[in-house]
């Protein structure tokens, strides 16, 4: 199978089609309101990692729209990813499966009666981990975002919708640049000025030999490899603290990274042109989670 994204196979509503007739109704409430859910997984040697834990919050997500009833059995979505990962012949991959509302009349208030569009993506992701090179290019440069992150009251944080705008928004600044040069990820916090996310990942510090993180209670994602990361921290009897935080004490860290499906653990080299850099827990905490895929996906 080649690599080229043209010649992929993808699954949508239940057969798998060439990419280019990948496609959905133009009526479809995931493509006019953002109307959908949707998660990001990894496959490593053909095997889901932490496939419970993103079902899991994908069924959340879709009870939070009210739609969970119309979503087909968590084991028959497995399959349908396995079935695209075996068509496009990829063992280490990344995957996308997307859960729409459906398509229905054009107005705002959703139909009771739901017939969710569903589509599975893939990609080749090499595993880096314990064999190979990381997946990301370097340690990431990070800049703060002048975009703030919705509140929870306004717009449900733990959800995994496709209504992305508030990430995109951070991510355009980048663009801009400082001094010509484009950081990796915007880190947003939130109306109270507390240190919240990345655009698309979580963020985590150590200060002191002490590993912290925003709070759950704020308005972040949740993120599963952030659930990952917290739990090996505490199975090896690292100190965890998870609170709410301020610029400075991310700029004060001893060493700094974030996490998300894609990227498992990056080291932040930068925040705002200020260094911070990887360090002894880091580097523990991405052998501990290469480890971990060694356990659940080869073994």
């Amino acid at each position: 199978m080649s690599d080229s994204p043209d010649e992929r196979r993808y699954h949508v509503d239940g057969e798998l089609v060439p990419a280019e007739e990948a496609t959905v109704n133009v009526r479809d409430r995931g493509f006019m309101y953002g109307d959908g859910a949707f998660e990001t997984l990894r496959a490593y040697g053909g095997e889901v990692l932490a496939w419970d834990a993103h079902a899991d919050r994908l069924e959340r997500t879709c009870e939070r729209l009210g739609f969970a009833r119309a979503i087909p059995p968590r084991d028959d979505l497995r399959d349908r990813i396995a079935e695209t990962l075996a068509a496009n012949d990829l063992a280490d991959a990344y995957v996308k499966l997307s859960i729409s509302r459906g398509v229905q009349a054009g107005k705002l208030t959703p139909d009771p009666a739901v017939d969710p569009t569903i589509v599975v993506m893939v990609d080749s992701l090499p595993r880096g981990g314990i064999d190979g090179d990381p997946v990301w290019d370097s340690p990431a440069t990070v800049r703060t975002a002048e975009t703030r992150k919705i509140p929870d009251d306004a717009l449900p944080a733990a959800v995994k919708t496709h209504n992305y705008l508030n990430g995109i928004l951070a991510r355009l600044e980048l663009q801009q640049g400082i001094d010509g040069d484009p950081a990796d990820e915007a880190l947003l916090f939130d109306t109270d000025e507390y240190l919240a996310e990345g655009a698309t990942s979580n963020v985590f510090f150590v200060a002191g030999g002490v590993l912290y993180t925003p709070t759950a209670d704020q308005s972040i994602l949740p993120g599963v490899t952030r659930s990952m990361v917290l739990d090996l921290a505490r199975e090896e009897g690292l100190p965890v603290e998870t609170g709410r935080y301020e610029r400075e004490e991310l700029l004060g860290a001893d060493e700094a990274f974030l996490t998300n499906t894609t990227w498992e653990l990056r080291p932040i080299e930068a925040v705002d042109g200020e260094s911070i850099g990887a360090g002894p827990v880091t580097r523990l905490l991405a052998r501990l989670y290469d480890r971990r895929v060694e356990r659940s996906c080869y073994e």
